[in-house]
């Protein structure tokens, strides 16, 4: 998942490196003379553009542990992330507590960098469908912090004054508004590509309800070589052609317009109705002044109700060469309780990952958070055949689809062999 980054390598020397270290000791803190720990966490959420309440957290988690303080240090994401915490991990100089996704902490795990949490006392209490990601060889390596929707935002003024009252639920009626938003005058859909993620994600979200309303199980059908993806995904990769077929996106524009920066900045500017993304930017497109929903790609036949795509997003990894591993226990445990985490998921707009745990509700995610709650929903399998790489390979292969260097049945392909690699 793009926002979360890509790109890491790890060589099978530095694993081994790292291992030797980690027997050795290491971290980033220390106590100080009168015995206050000074606990150093990092994380890509908490600043920039994203404070996520995590400032507000870490204050409550100091007024409750007196002798603990924390050192937080903000780090853009993707690759500016891992190509700081790589050598520091590798060094025994990365922070007590670090910010992991489902990949990093495959990755990481692997090589010895985190330690196993199994027995905390909130490992047990993790949702059933959000464990594999925390999870490696048996082990809980990580707490994850959310379960984070990705979908379809929409202008509410916009579609307004093109005479469109609700967000669109299924397909014919996403067509029919989309023709009366360009019948009236306003840009419909902002789909910007040029890293690749929005073509992929959209096929995915489509594909969440196209797919696995016919087969839920369709991920252990893949991955047992009983499914494959021409012809079960043919039809979402078809919506994406549609739409630019139907004139309301100009494809070869769109792969020249960042997903991260500028996409956020034109929709925030009211330059169309529609735009897609992650929960995470809710609550930054608030400040822009207009009311905004988001709700699923409206994927599926005429009457049906689409299913929301969630994402294994961040979680809290401990570091096993830390010097302070009981702070740094005591820090994750702190926001694994339901009144500290929710502060986090309403910055965040996402579900809990914990059973009986708290989802905060807003207006702008209402029919987001109703298919959740109504059980209407898919986790992207970023812990097996959907990997960072394959996620990477699949967004250029609709890339080129899309400027028609490619037709669907070889797309397809291309997509079923980076979904297989190893």
């Amino acid at each position: 998942m793009k926002r979360s980054g890509r790109g890491l390598t790890i060589a099978t020397a530095v694993a081994a490196m790292a291992v030797s270290l980690a027997a050795c000791g290491g971290g980033s803190s220390g106590a100080s003379a009168d015995g206050k720990v000074t606990l150093h966490v990092q994380a890509w959420k908490g600043g920039g553009a994203e404070p996520a309440n995590v400032a507000e957290i870490n204050k409550a988690f100091e007024a409750a542990h007196p002798d603990i303080k924390v050192d937080f240090e903000y780090i853009t994401a993707n690759d500016t992330y891992v190509q700081k915490l790589q050598p520091e991990l590798l060094g025994g100089k990365a922070g007590d507590v670090i910010m992991v996704d489902t990949d990093k902490m495959k990755k990481w795990g692997a090589s010895g960098y985190l330690a196993d949490l199994s027995g905390e006392s909130w490992a047990g209490q993790i949702a059933p469908d959000a464990k594999p990601f925390a999870q490696a060889d048996g082990k809980t390596l990580a707490m994850p912090m959310e379960l984070i929707g990705i979908g379809l935002y929409a202008n509410m003024d916009l579609l307004k004054k093109a005479g469109v009252t609700e967000v669109p639920a299924d397909w014919p009626t996403f067509l029919a508004d989309l023709a009366k938003v360009k019948k009236a005058g306003i840009n419909p859909i902002a789909l910007p590509d040029k890293s690749g993620w929005t073509g992929s994600s959209v096929f995915q979200a489509s594909g969440s309800t196209l797919v696995y309303n016919k087969n839920k199980q369709w991920d252990a059908d893949f991955l047992g070589g009983k499914a494959s993806f021409d012809p079960d995904w043919k039809g979402s990769l078809e919506q994406l052609k549609t739409l630019e077929d139907k004139g309301y996106v100009n494809w070869k524009n769109e792969l020249g317009v960042d997903e991260w920066a500028q996409g956020p900045q034109d929709f925030s500017a009211g330059k169309s109705a529609f735009w897609y993304q992650g929960a995470w930017q809710v609550s930054n497109i608030k400040k822009a002044g207009f009311p905004v929903s988001f709700a699923p790609w409206p994927g599926g036949d005429t009457g049906t109700k689409p299913n929301s795509m969630l994402f294994a997003g961040t979680m809290w990894g401990v570091n096993s060469q830390s010097q302070q591993g009981d702070a740094a226990r005591e820090y994750v445990k702190f926001w694994s309780q339901s009144e500290n985490l929710a502060k986090y998921l309403d910055a965040e707009h996402a579900e809990s990952p914990f059973t009986g745990g708290t989802t905060p509700e807003s207006t702008e995610t209402t029919p987001f958070t109703t298919a959740f709650k109504e059980g209407r929903y898919r986790i992207l399998p970023s812990n097996s055949w959907y990997a960072a790489a394959a996620e990477t390979d699949t967004g250029s292969k609709i890339q080129a689809y899309l400027l028609g260097q490619a037709s669907a049945a070889q797309t397809l392909k291309d997509i079923q062999t980076a979904a297989s690699a190893k």
